[in-house]
This record gives C-alpha cells, sequence and structure tokens, in this order.
C-alpha cells in the first residue's frame, strides 16, 4: 500500500468539477483508491462519497493506493491532486 497526505489549497475545496475529474483520474487504475478526512475514508471512484467527505480549503486528506499498479497511481494521483487541489 502506498499512501500520501495532502492539505487542500483550492479555496472552495473539493467541490463538483474536480471531484469528478478526480474520480475520472482514479477510474484509469485497477487499484483500489480511497480517500481519508479524519475519520471518515471513502472509494475515489464514488462522486457521491467523494463529495460527502465535505473537503475545505485547509483540510489535510489521505490518498491510500493498494493494488497491482499501485507505484503508477500514487504518482498519477498525487500530481494530480497538487495540481488541481
Amino acid at each position: 500500500m502506498k499512501t500520501f497526505e495532502y492539505i487542500i489549497t483550492d479555496e472552495l475545496g473539493i467541490h463538483a468539477r474536480p471531484a469528478g475529474a478526480l474520480v475520472k483520474e482514479a477510474k484509469k487504475f485497477e487499484s483500489r483508491i480511497t480517500i481519508q478526512k479524519g475519520d471518515k475514508e471513502v472509494e475515489a471512484t464514488k462522486l457521491m462519497a467523494l463529495m460527502g467527505l465535505g473537503v475545505k480549503c485547509g483540510d489535510q486528506i489521505m490518498i491510500k493506493v493498494e493494488g497491482a499498479d499501485e507505484d503508477a497511481a500514487i504518482g498519477q494521483m498525487e500530481a494530480f491532486i497538487k495540481n488541481n487541489l
């Protein structure tokens, strides 16, 4: 399993447009990708669950990737999140 933590810098947090793009990015991989905020953890491929986390600017999230292509997935997800959130 690979993980990384990130503090959201987007003023609006994870709102509809970036959440949709994040889900699309996560679906490119075979690995299970989850996003955790506090004690809540959801699959990155589930749009409504992701938006239900209520991630706002300044919140810290942890991304966990586990599976056959986890090395590629963690790199892509980290780059995507840093560039978009």
